[in-house]
């Protein structure tokens, strides 16, 4: 492993890169359980849907990792002829760098021209057994053109989470009957790699639609809903300015709920650098293969709790939200929100070491204890 500088590490030991992406394979899987653990009890949660959608991300990142593992498969064995390596966020996140996302989305634009320059596999397999026989050595250069190969085949056919994964809309029906508007509910959900935190985040959030048109079918207002949102999906921006922007914005729709879950940073001894409890939990892990991680997992939830009506020109009204903040809530005032849950997964190993130190930092942190044999639970 070479370092590249005080917050990125560049895996270039080919050993190094099989663990990292091993140990993030794991993780991922984990995080499903934890979604389900996870899923929220109030009353704008919208049951299976929420989860299927999150899910549903969390297996886009598992696919986008495991073409990235198989795209950095000869790493450190080809010499400088191949000196690409795998660059990873060591101090704030975990994660790959966006740049690796980024290409990613760059191969996949070009990949019916890389597969098309690149031999199938059957030719590739019968080149490997003819130079082995011959030559009595590894096929290197053809074992690395079969791993482009099969990275273009994955970028093809499976569905990635990339840079920016677009809104997508699903109808839920019409409001209630007491509501003489009969407004059109939608879910919108959308998710992007954040670029500052090099973490994935995931957006949801239900609207009304006070518009005579469907939002669904409004060639006008949908391409420019969904180039708003991604414009204000940042770590930075608090929900309620993204919110109250997007309520401005759009008079005829309105935000009633609106959540945010960051994945990661994820932290481990062997990859990253962290300070803290953290760090002393990690450390005294360490050891076992596998068990010296964690990672972290929070939810920002927004609620409109009421409508007012304001001025809009010199006869005109237009619907305003007003959204739920507890004022006696510190954090929640401070973040914008009206729910902030922090969660970590973590080995049962670290966890044990966590509980035995009683760090005061993260006892209001909620615990997900994955167990020896893979099941995930609910810490004290």
């Amino acid at each position: 492993m070479t370092d590249s500088g005080s917050e990125t590490l560049e895996l270039r030991d080919n050993a190094a890169c099989r663990r990292y992406f091993a140990k993030f394979e794991r993780i991922v899987g984990n995080l499903r359980a934890v979604a389900a653990l996870d899923r929220p009890d109030d009353a704008e949660s919208f049951g299976a849907l929420q989860l299927d959608v999150i899910e549903g991300y969390l297996k886009a990142l598992s696919n986008s990792f495991e073409a990235l593992s198989t795209k950095y498969l000869l790493t450190g064995t080809l010499g400088k002829a191949v000196s690409s390596a795998l660059e990873i966020d060591r101090t704030d996140s975990g994660f790959p760098v966006f740049r690796e996302l980024l290409q990613m989305a760059n191969d996949l634009s070009q990949v019916d021209h890389h597969l098309g320059s690149l031999p199938s596999r059957d030719v590739l397999k019968q080149e490997m057994v003819q130079h082995i026989l011959q030559k009595r050595e590894k096929p290197r250069d053809l074992q690395y053109a079969m791993s482009q190969r099969v990275y273009y085949e994955m970028l093809r056919d499976r569905n990635l989470f990339l840079a920016q994964n677009h809104p997508q809309l699903v109808w839920l029906g019409k409001d209630k009957p007491v509501d003489t508007s009969k407004r059109r509910r939608y879910f919108v959900h959308w998710a992007v790699y954040d670029s500052s935190q090099n973490l994935p985040v995931l957006y949801q959030m239900m609207m009304e639609d006070s518009s005579d048109r469907a939002l669904s079918t409004d060639e006008f207002r949908w391409p420019k809903v969904q180039t708003h949102l991604l414009a204000q999906s940042l770590s930075d921006l608090k929900l309620l300015t993204i919110a109250r922007g997007f309520d401005k914005d759009f008079p005829d729709l309105h935000p009633k709920f609106l959540r945010r879950v960051h994945v990661g940073p994820m932290y481990s001894h062997t990859f990253t650098r962290q300070q803290g409890p953290l760090r002393e939990i990690l450390a005294e892990a360490s050891g076992a293969p596998g068990l010296d991680w964690t990672m972290s997992w929070s939810v920002e939830t927004l609620l409109s709790k009421k409508t007012e009506q304001k001025a809009a020109g010199i006869f005109g009204k237009v619907e305003t939200e007003v959204f739920h903040i507890d004022p006696y809530d510190t954090a929640s005032q401070e973040a914008g929100v009206t729910h902030l849950e922090r969660s970590i997964i973590l080995p049962h190993r670290p966890y044990q070491v966590l509980i035995d130190k009683d760090f005061s930092s993260l006892r209001n942190v909620r615990k997900y204890v994955v167990a020896a044999d893979g099941s995930v639970m609910t810490g004290a």
